[in-house]
Order: structure tokens, then C-alpha cells, then sequence
């Protein structure tokens, strides 16, 4: 009773880790989460930019960015490395680790404070409230990790998107991560850098709510015997439903990221509603999943975070701690 009065009275801000972790429980799940997400998320960096681009190259249109659309994974790949050089596939990777070492971290540490919340038992109670309650506590920590790093996100999207302009002598509209502050900031204020905000949140709830989720509940009952400690079988489990969340809430993610690019423009969507509407009545709605292709090879960077952070448990403490995958 007195521990779950202590997590239920802990600051949203300053989360209490669950008592039977401890400190330093929560801090190794926030670094081995953050290194996990760094490295893996790097190495995808080239496959991430050419889906924003492919994504949102009808908002870069309409701004003047790009004289055509992409063609396909291969045309942007192509069309990229011949405008911009290949070190630029990397463009907006320094704003996306520096976004995703705190998200991804967040997320899997303050998962296990979500859990204790929901009170569920995997040994006693019924499939179905572990699940749903795996569903929930993933889904309420990536939306509280959202909170601190929005505009991170924003200005990652803005960086992978900012192409040299075709109709502006090959220009970038921005000049770094800082520029990109600055830039929205005078135009728009804050508001500029959290444009897409409610959405975001919706979206990401949907999304880490299934990332973590399905791989905390189907993990036990597929990887068991010698696919327990199998780095394959847990990376393709992982592939798989990354695949799966990321397909439930592409629509969302693609709309407010073209929310995101029009912070700055001088025409702007109302409102969600508003972007959702105008966006299939002239585009269709195979806009709304546009990139798509790009996003299944991305989904092996979050497979690689899941799969990665329980190999790093058992190569550090010759186990796996609970907070990366379950």
C-alpha cells in the first residue's frame, strides 16, 4: 500500500522509479535504452531521410524546394546524393540522436513506472489485462517523453526535409539545428516549434503503445525455449512489430509532419482536421502513406533498438533487465 501511494503521488517531471529497482535500475534503463536507440538509429539515418523526404515532398513543392516528385526509394536516393552530395543522407541524424538518446530512454524507463500504475501481474492475472496494460504503459510513457522533446522533433524534420531549393539558386533554408530554433522562433514563436503537437501526441501514444506493448506480450509466449536468448528471432519479432505500429499510425505521423512544414510558410493547415481533409481531397489518400515503402527498412533501426537492448542486458549483467523489453 505505501509503495503504490509513493508512485501514484511521484511528479510527472521527476519520476519516481518503481521501489523494487531502485535508482539505479532507472538509470541503467535510461542509458542502455539511450545507447541502444543512438547507435541503431544512426546507422538508419540514410533510409530515415529519403522517407521524410519522399513524405513530405508535396509541402516542399507547394514551398519551392523541390521541382518534381520522387519516383520512388531509389529515384530519392539518387536525386540526393547527386544534388547534395551521400554525406548529406545524414543530414538532421545529430537533431534526431540528440531527440531520440532522451526519447527512446525515457520511454523505456518510465515504462515499468507506467506498469505500476496499472497494477498487472503476467503470472496471475488474464492475458488480456497484461496485454492491454502493456499496451497502456507503452503508450503513456512515449506520450509523457514527447513532452520534452517535441521541438527536437520538429527540428529534426525540418533538417532531413530542408533540400537545397530548386527554385533558390541551391540554397538550404536552414543552417543547423540552432538556425532552425531561431528561424521558427522569429516567424511563428513557439507556437512554430510545437506545431503538430496534439496530433504527435495521439500518434505516438498509438504507436509506442504497440511498439512496446505486442513485443512485451507476444515475446514470451513466441521466444521460448532455444528463441529466448536468439538475437534473430528476438530482431525479427521486433521488425515485425515496429512494422505493424508504424503502419497503424503512418496517416497521423504523415500529416503532422506536413503540419511541421508549414511552420514558417505563409499558408498554413487550420488545424488537424483541416490537414487531414485537405490533404486526401487533393492528393488522395495514398498521400497519406507516402513513403511507406521507406518506412518498412527503417523498421529494422527500432527492431535493432528492441533486439539490441536485450543482447546489451545479458552482455553487462549476465541477464536481462526488465525494462527494455520485459
Amino acid at each position: 500500500m505505501t509503495q503504490s501511494l509513493i508512485v501514484a503521488n511521484a511528479s510527472p517531471v521527476f519520476v519516481q522509479a518503481p521501489a523494487e529497482k531502485g535508482l539505479t535500475g532507472f538509470a541503467i534503463d535510461f542509458l542502455m535504452g539511450g545507447v541502444s536507440a543512438a547507435v541503431s538509429k544512426t546507422a538508419a539515418a540514410p533510409i530515415e531521410r529519403v522517407k521524410l523526404l519522399i513524405q513530405n515532398q508535396d509541402e516542399m513543392i507547394k514551398a519551392g524546394r523541390l521541382s518534381e516528385p520522387y519516383k520512388g526509394i531509389g529515384d530519392c536516393f539518387s536525386r540526393t546524393i547527386k544534388d547534395e552530395g551521400v554525406m548529406s543522407l545524414w543530414r538532421g541524424n545529430t537533431a534526431n540522436v540528440i531527440r531520440y538518446f532522451p526519447t527512446q530512454a525515457l520511454n523505456f524507463a518510465f515504462k515499468d513506472y507506467f506498469k505500476s500504475l496499472f497494477n498487472f501481474k503476467k503470472d496471475k492475472d488474464p492475458y488480456w489485462k497484461v496485454f492491454g496494460g502493456n499496451i497502456a504503459s507503452g503508450g503513456f510513457a512515449g506520450a509523457s517523453s514527447l513532452v520534452f522533446v517535441f521541438s527536437l522533433d520538429y527540428a529534426r524534420t525540418r533538417l532531413a526535409n530542408d533540400a537545397k531549393a530548386a527554385k533558390k539558386g541551391g540554397e538550404r533554408q536552414f543552417n543547423g539545428l540552432v538556425d532552425v530554433y531561431k528561424k521558427t522562433y522569429a516567424s511563428d514563436g513557439i507556437a512554430g516549434l510545437y506545431r503538430g503537437f496534439p496530433l504527435s501526441a495521439a500518434g505516438i501514444f498509438i504507436y509506442r503503445g504497440l511498439y512496446f506493448g505486442m513485443y512485451d506480450s507476444l515475446k514470451p509466449i513466441l521466444l521460448t525455449g532455444k528463441l529466448q536468448d536468439n538475437f534473430f528471432a528476438s530482431f525479427a519479432l521486433g521488425w515485425l512489430i515496429t512494422n505493424a505500429a508504424g503502419l497503424a499510425s503512418y496517416p497521423i505521423d504523415t500529416v503532422r509532419r506536413r503540419m511541421m512544414m508549414t511552420s514558417g510558410e505563409a499558408v498554413k493547415y487550420k488545424n488537424t482536421f483541416d490537414a487531414f481533409s485537405q490533404i486526401v481531397k487533393k492528393e488522395g489518400v495514398r498521400s497519406l502513406f507516402k513513403g511507406g515503402a521507406a518506412n518498412i527498412l527503417r523498421a529494422v533501426a527500432g527492431a535493432g533498438v528492441l533486439a539490441g537492448y536485450d543482447q546489451l542486458q545479458l552482455i553487462v549483467f549476465g541477464k536481462k533487465w526488465s525494462g527494455g523489453s520485459g
